[in-house]
């Protein structure tokens, strides 16, 4: 009898309680909002609306969407400031930096880089061209550059199930938030990498492309080749150039090698740190990654403002100050835009609203200070670099840019609310 009562209450509360869940699947089931969705209208007018993917990368609005710029438009703001006039076709020379004149416009093989997020549509204009409208309003001309544009796009339609679309098919790409209770079916991959230069903590994507549960390492182990859920791993570890140490959430541990999830092919871990943005850590740099759930699964669309335009002040190494709109190296304009940078075989792309000043030290270093207050010291690239084409202060609409070179910035304060 009393082990009768016992069952039916072991029952009670299992029922009351629920399953015993990894804390990963509850969240999959609650929150949607850091996952890219959006409707996709294609030539001949069917529309997919869902959870979207490039290819087997880019999942999340705070990953980036890598392009180059077709149009330089900030080239008419430095021959004014120069006084210079060209002709209708022709080259000028910016230190390391040519820029093409043809009827007018300016262009030359600069990257666009900017978060999903940011992005309010995408009409692919060929096999490997678009234009791009930011939040902020303002449209940008790019082509090629990387598989980001010119590749497929995976759609989860809830109604219809997964679909790949051809780039070349495709009329527009409009992006919203994930309706509430939307389910994705996956969860997002979140540890701290441990590095000669320090931890760093956040959503991960391994080797620029795992960024699910579901994906997999692939290796090679002395009985044959796995291919395991990036869900079921607890840790990785570097052992040297050609293999690694993998710690499965079971306890078991395999020695794998020979594919570049596992040794120093490895293209990178890329870890979205608060801090600092998006951080990828060569493997050279790399110690180990540590698996831990995911708070959540990112920001939501909505929480993308467009940043506004670069304000501050600008102060020249003669001492004199420059208030106004700031443009960096001829490109960077906005709050939303990419400044990359350097430090250990780790590369920094920082969203340049998190920046408060940037102190060129010479010609291969610059100090980067961030609103919540740290610092770190960055080199090679050309937007920390003497390869930074230069600044422009244009203080309003009613007066003339004003140009300064790399070389004779002493500081750069961006305004910050």
């Amino acid at each position: 009898m009393l082990f009768a009562l016992l069952r039916v209450l072991w029952v009670v509360l299992m029922v009351v309680a629920g399953p015993a869940m990894n804390p990963q699947s509850v969240l999959a089931k609650s929150d949607n909002d850091g996952f890219i969705y959006g409707r996709v209208v294609t030539d001949s007018g069917n529309e997919y609306t869902g959870f979207l993917r490039w290819g087997t990368e880019e999942a999340f609005w705070d990953d980036l969407f890598h392009t180059a710029k077709e149009d330089l438009p900030y080239m008419d703001a430095f021959h004014e400031s120069r006084r210079h006039k060209d002709d209708d076709d022709t080259e000028i020379q910016v230190f390391k930096w040519t820029f093409k004149i043809k009827d007018g416009h300016h262009s030359g093989d600069r990257l666009f880089i900017a978060r999903f997020g940011d992005i309010a549509t995408i009409e692919p204009k060929g096999d490997d061209s678009a234009v791009l409208t930011m939040k902020s309003g303002e449209q940008y001309e790019v082509e090629g550059s990387s598989n980001d544009v010119g590749g497929k796009i995976h759609v989860k339609d809830q109604s219809l199930g997964e679909i790949d679309l051809r780039w070349d098919k495709i009329e527009s790409i409009t992006f919203m938030p994930a309706p509430a209770g939307e389910d994705p079916g996956v969860w997002r991959l979140y540890g701290t990498v441990e590095t000669d230069a320090g931890n760093f903590e956040g959503f991960i994507q391994w080797d620029k492309q795992e960024c699910l549960n579901t994906d997999l390492l692939d290796g090679e182990t002395d009985e044959g080749d796995v291919s395991i859920e990036m869900g079921r791993i607890r840790s990785i570890e570097r052992l040297g150039k050609r293999r690694s140490m993998v710690e499965l959430k079971d306890g078991r541990e395999l020695r794998l090698s020979g594919t570049n999830d596992v040794n120093h092919e490895n293209r990178g871990i890329m870890v979205e740190d608060a801090r600092y943005g998006r951080v990828t850590v060569g493997w050279d740099s790399f110690d180990r990654l540590i698996f831990a759930d995911a708070p959540h699964s990112g920001r939501g669309y909505n929480e993308y403002k467009g940043s506004g335009w670069l304000m501050g002040t600008v102060t020249h190494r003669n001492g004199e100050q420059l208030r106004g709109r700031i443009v960096i190296d001829l490109d960077e304009a906005e709050g939303w835009e990419i400044l990359n940078g350097t430090l250990h075989d780790i590369d920094f792309d920082i969203p340049l609203y998190l920046v408060a000043s940037l102190k060129p030290l010479r010609y291969d270093e610059c100090l980067v200070t961030f609103v919540n207050g740290e610092e770190i010291t960055l080199e090679d690239g050309q937007d920390v670099t003497d390869s930074n084409a230069g600044i422009l202060v244009i203080a309003d609409e009613d007066s003339d840019p004003v140009y300064i070179e790399w070389e004779d910035v002493e500081l750069i304060q961006f305004d910050r609310s």
